[in-house]
């Protein structure tokens, strides 16, 4: 699958940032989940699900469990459970009609932590899968086509209710993040703009 498509280009154009976005995709972008990905993602107890109908009609959801109800099954396979909700299936009917799917696993306070994980889901309804996990009541499968870290830098710390120390601010100039200085992609960053 294509990290970028022509409206991802025409802007890392326009900031000078292609060279960059190259960069993060050749070093940190990968299509099978390693040990510190299925480690991380077992501890999550939430992560953000985005989908599209068959339109392409944008849809957001956010799934939740105890730590481990998300996990990596195998280096090709992320499984987590539906549970009872309010009827609407929003985000498991749309993998019927449209199976690209986006995840978003994300850790809020003072070590934020941002995972992407885009591929193809698949909604299960084997019920001996099924009841192998305590109050699912549907499961989703998810192939991995791309898995990559995102910057941390805005993630808010929601127990001191503070914004991230990178946030913007009136009357300050924006911080950069220390891994823009980093040997592997100093030589790509672009100028910032103003």
């Amino acid at each position: 699958m294509a990290m970028y498509h022509d409206g991802n280009r025409e802007l890392q154009d326009a900031f000078g940032s292609r060279a960059l976005a190259d960069r993060l995709e050749e070093t940190l972008a990968h299509d099978r989940f390693t040990d510190g990905d299925a480690a991380y993602i077992a501890g999550q107890t939430f992560f953000f699900l985005a989908t599209a109908d068959s339109e392409g009609r944008p849809d957001c959801s956010f799934k939740g469990g105890p730590a481990g109800f998300a996990r990596v099954a195998a280096p090709d396979r992320l499984e987590f459970p539906d549970y009872d909700g309010n009827g609407m299936f929003k985000s498991l009917g749309n993998i019927l009609a449209n199976p690209q799917v986006g995840l978003l696993f994300i850790t809020l306070g003072e070590a934020p932590r941002r995972l992407r994980v885009n591929g193809r889901a698949e909604v299960v309804r084997d019920p001996v899968a099924i009841a192998a996990v305590p109050g699912a009541q549907l499961l989703v499968r998810v192939t991995p086509e791309a898995i990559f870290p995102n910057c941390p830098r805005y993630i808010p710390d929601l127990a001191t209710e503070q914004p991230a120390a990178d946030a913007a601010r009136i009357g300050a100039e924006p911080v950069e993040p220390a891994w823009k200085t980093f040997e592997m992609f100093a030589d790509v960053v672009p100028p910032r703009r103003r």
